[in-house]
């Protein structure tokens, strides 16, 4: 079907078929996340590595820890791979991966939280989710 970002082939890769501009685009997202995971200045440090649940997470070193290998591994593979045209399926879950923590992130940060706030962010806030949901979700059709 063309117009497909990401489609499965029959030996089991996923062809990548972004344009240079949505490759550009998917770069930064990816570049956010790595520098989220190593600045504790950046604005999306702090949704990176907040608490999935503070109840049981909040004084756990050694899960946070995990987390936090698990972004940073995600993130560098999908860096090491923005240029393939063709992904392995661990290197497709790198990449949903950074772009789901990469979402999440903006919502965090941006106070989108409901459907509400959504409608009412900024056009070139809104255009940047669109896009970053359009990739994931092409994305995780192909498992």
């Amino acid at each position: 079907m063309p117009g497909k970002l990401f489609t499965r082939r029959r030996d089991g890769r996923i062809e990548v078929r972004l344009s240079d501009a949505g490759r550009g685009v998917i770069r930064e997202v990816f570049a956010h996340v790595l520098a989220a995971e190593r600045d504790p200045g950046h604005e999306w440090h702090l949704s990176l590595n907040a608490p999935i649940n503070p109840s049981s997470d909040d004084d756990d070193p050694l899960s946070s820890l995990a987390r936090q290998n698990e972004i940073a591994t995600n993130a560098e593979l999908s860096v090491m791979t923005l240029k393939e045209q063709y992904l392995t399926d661990a290197e497709a879950w790198a990449w949903l991966s950074t772009l789901q923590v990469a979402l999440r992130s903006t919502a965090v940060v941006n106070g989108i939280l409901s459907d509400e706030k959504l409608e009412s962010a900024a056009p070139e806030l809104l255009e940047d989710i669109r896009t970053m949901q359009q990739f994931l979700f092409e994305l995780a059709a192909c498992f």
